[in-house]
């Protein structure tokens, strides 16, 4: 249940490594003494965090989601943002547990988000399918992946989608959309380059497979 600290910071690679030596028991300080550690960066103080709270933090997800993998993931998430976000953590304006507590929430409803924008694409995905139905060619995940990039590149700016739309689906070169649109050449290419970026890190955010 509890997550795993290869994934969290401290490590050369980017994580945070077991208990260090000399890591105090978890009843060995008081919550206040570990927020401070905490807010100042002591390892030990996070290792002891996760020890005290992460049973808490995996119930907040459990009930909330009702899926054991995606608590799971909540939990490690939580403890990463909160480590990362210690600099903005103050025990004077509250105890570090309550604090742990809003990260939950706001990641709960991150990954309840997550859902909607999945179910919202496969029923897309489906709808697609039914008008294809009779298409050997038309496998499920290349029409998720079709209508994945169709959603991500109407959230472009309209010279890069023009672009990008004039180029994949009317399969136009530069030179042609140049003459098409009566845009220079350099301009065409920039417009792709932006375009093709842009499109790609927002593949990347909504989990699509490479």
């Amino acid at each position: 249940m509890t997550a795993s600290w290869a994934a969290c910071p401290g490590t050369a690679d980017g994580g945070t490594p077991g208990p260090p030596s000399g890591v105090p028991a978890q009843g060995a300080l008081g919550d206040e003494e570990l927020a401070e550690g905490f807010a100042r960066g002591e390892e030990a103080c996070l290792v002891a965090a996760h020890q005290r709270w992460s049973t808490m933090v995996y119930t907040l997800a459990q009930r909330a989601l009702d899926d054991a993998r995606e608590a799971e993931d909540v939990t490690q998430s939580v403890f990463l943002a909160a480590w990362r976000g210690r600099s903005t953590y103050s025990p004077a304006r509250g105890v570090l547990a309550g604090w742990l507590v809003g990260i939950t929430r706001r990641k709960i409803a991150d990954t309840l988000s997550a859902r909607t924008r999945r179910a919202e694409l496969v029923r897309a995905a489906g709808a697609v399918l039914a008008q294809h139905e009779h298409d050997p060619g038309a496998r499920p995940e290349a029409v998720l992946d079709r209508v994945l990039v169709r959603q991500e590149l109407a959230k472009l700016p309209a010279t890069q989608r023009r672009v990008l739309g004039l180029a994949y689906y009317d399969d136009l070169t530069h030179t042609q959309i140049a003459q098409v649109t009566g845009w220079p050449l350099g301009t065409v290419k920039s417009h792709a380059r932006r375009g093709l970026h842009t499109l790609a890190r927002c593949l990347r955010e909504s989990g699509a497979p490479a």
